[in-house]
């Protein structure tokens, strides 16, 4: 299920990560999320690249776009259900396309269009005490309601640990409290990286 989040620009890696993905593989992901975003809007088929087995292993994705340096759409997959790669196309598409907080991107948006990606480790339960801001993200739902906030986002707000864990309550539609009750708490750390803003 793909979820729309939110998230600011950004080209940290989260405090105590190293980082995965080389400088080649990050500017192969960056340029994959811009042909996915071209080819559709100029109904062509995106160009083939042959992945590298690092970039075939399947990992959460979020795809985050900005248009002057403002939030333009934000998708992901919060769990590993495909190829990094594959992810990452099918995110920036959906982030442009089918953010339902935007319409969807024209033409000459699309080529003046940054993006941010942000590669999610595996979720795993976490005791709210054992939460660090900058190092985790956040997934908290109880029944159907689901909400996410990526790990730089308490960063670049400024929030501490029980503001981030309410606000991610908040996220889900349930009350601020819901990480006290009976609300699953699942934390991921992430790797984030951009175009140059």
């Amino acid at each position: 299920m793909s979820l729309p989040s939110e998230e600011s620009p950004s080209s940290l890696t989260c405090k105590g990560a190293q980082p995965e993905y080389s400088p080649e593989e990050r500017t192969s992901l960056l340029q994959i999320a811009h042909e996915s975003v071209l080819s559709m809007l100029e109904g062509r088929e995106i160009s083939i690249f042959s992945p590298s087995e690092h970039l075939s292993q399947p990992r959460g994705v979020f795809t985050t776009l900005y248009l002057d340096s403002k939030l333009r759409g934000c998708v992901g997959y919060p769990v590993p259900l495909m190829p990094v790669y594959r992810a990452v196309m099918e995110t920036a598409r959906a982030a442009a396309f089918d953010d339902p907080r935007f319409l969807p991107l024209t033409v000459d948006e699309a080529r003046g269009i940054q993006v941010s990606l942000s590669v999610l480790s595996h979720l795993a339960p976490l005791a709210p005490e054992e939460i660090e801001v900058g190092r985790h993200g956040l997934l908290i739902s109880e029944g159907t309601r689901r909400g996410l906030l990526l790990p730089q986002v308490p960063v670049e707000h400024g929030w501490d640990r029980i503001t981030f864990l309410e606000q991610t309550c908040r996220k889900a539609g349930l009350p601020p409290n819901a990480w006290q009750q009976d609300a699953r708490i699942e934390a991921f750390t992430a790797e984030v990286f951009a175009d140059a803003m």
